[in-house]
């Protein structure tokens, strides 16, 4: 498949904690559109995360090594600010429920506000994995269920340590 011409670079961002299939999902079938697809990883100051940003990084490089066009970064701050200090004119996000939907529409008019040079395109989950949330995934880790319908095998051992780490 050729990328969408004129969208040379993409970029998906969110906090990856953990990341799972439907974020590998999101991002196989973006890279498939665009030349180059930069998966930013961020912190949400509202929430405190169950991997550090360095652990989410590592681990997101290890699940996408394989994607020739994926590369991954850290970020700090606005999604927005980051998308633009790359040259980038593009995000990508994606889409799993309707309460998704509203809050990602909000989100797009907001970040559209910031810089109404940034395009905001959107991917619907695949079925499998429209149920897919990191805070479902570290629920499920705490309480010791399997984990590999969920995460991408790299994930799994670093997901159980940790929460063997949250049980004690």
């Amino acid at each position: 498949m050729q990328p969408l011409s004129g969208h040379v670079m993409v970029v998906y961002t969110g906090v990856f904690d953990p990341v799972h299939l439907g974020h590998v999902d999101i991002i196989r079938r973006g890279s498939r559109l665009v030349e180059r697809l930069v998966v930013g990883v961020g912190e949400n100051p509202e929430k405190t995360p169950f991997f550090t940003l360095d652990e989410r990084v590592r681990l997101l490089k290890e699940v996408t090594a394989a994607i020739p066009n994926v590369e991954v970064q850290p970020f700090s701050g606005l999604a927005v600010r980051f998308v633009r200090s790359l040259g980038a004119r593009v995000m990508l996000r994606g889409i799993r429920t309707t309460s998704d939907m509203e809050y990602e529409f909000t989100m797009s008019l907001t970040n559209r506000t910031l810089d109404p040079e940034i395009e905001t395109v959107f991917l619907m989950a695949s079925e499998a994995y429209s149920h897919l949330s990191g805070t479902f995934l570290r629920q499920i880790a705490v309480l010791g269920a399997d984990l590999d319908k969920f995460v991408p095998a790299q994930v799994i051992a670093a997901l159980q340590a940790r929460a063997k780490e949250q049980r004690k």
